[in-house]
């Protein structure tokens, strides 16, 4: 970004941290290993920045707040296990996007006007208006077909909530608050405890809870 030869742009797109958490509720199982790695890298932050923690060796966490209920840790069962380690990476990923946001925040202007954020809510209720507002910010032209494609994936006539990863046209406006009917009062809860600070720069609202 301080590189004046190159004409960079980010793009950072956030998405509610609520129906982040029950997507890879979901897919549990296909993100265990994913979600240790993440736990991992913050292990490995925390040690770099504190020399008394250099000897100790890795280990499994013993307690991230967030979990889909039931016990973490080694003895647990496999399905608690991943909710376990999967609601700790949310905390982890919920960190970064605070780090971002007050880097955002904080930077000079001509650093800013190379950087935007969009809300994945927003995308799925103004395809168009927002796909205008990205291309304007990346200085390109907004081809017919690819707004078509756009609203087609955003509207289309299916919705497979139960594979929250497939790529494929659906109506994506009922995944928005699709958390709402899966996630126990608790999850939301904790959720929110962990990513309130990042919620709040990015207004999405609280649940009360």
């Amino acid at each position: 970004l301080r590189e004046p030869g190159l004409n960079l742009r980010v793009v950072q797109l956030f998405r509610d941290p609520r129906a982040v958490h029950n997507s890879r509720l979901k897919a549990r199982q296909a993100l265990l290993r994913e979600s240790i790695q993440v736990l991992r890298s913050r292990h490995r932050a925390e040690v770099r920045g504190s020399p008394h923690q250099q000897q100790q060796h890795l280990q499994l966490p013993l307690g991230p707040r967030l979990g889909g209920g039931g016990g973490g840790g080694r003895g647990a069962q496999p399905q608690h296990r991943a909710e376990f380690f999967l609601g700790g990476a949310l905390e982890v990923i919920c960190q970064a996007w605070l780090r971002d946001l007050l880097l955002a925040r904080r930077s000079p202007g001509r650093l800013r006007r190379r950087y935007t954020q969009l809300r994945y809510e927003d995308l799925v209720r103004e395809p168009r208006a927002q796909l205008r507002r990205l291309l304007r910010f990346a200085g390109l032209s907004v081809p017919p077909a690819l707004e078509a494609f756009v609203l087609n994936m955003t509207r289309g006539a299916a919705y497979s909530s139960d594979r929250p990863f497939l790529i494929s046209a659906r109506d994506a406006r009922e995944a928005i608050h699709a958390w709402r009917e899966r996630l126990s009062r608790q999850q939301v809860r904790q959720v929110e405890d962990a990513c309130g600070e990042a919620m709040s720069i990015l207004a999405y609202p609280l649940s009360g809870a």
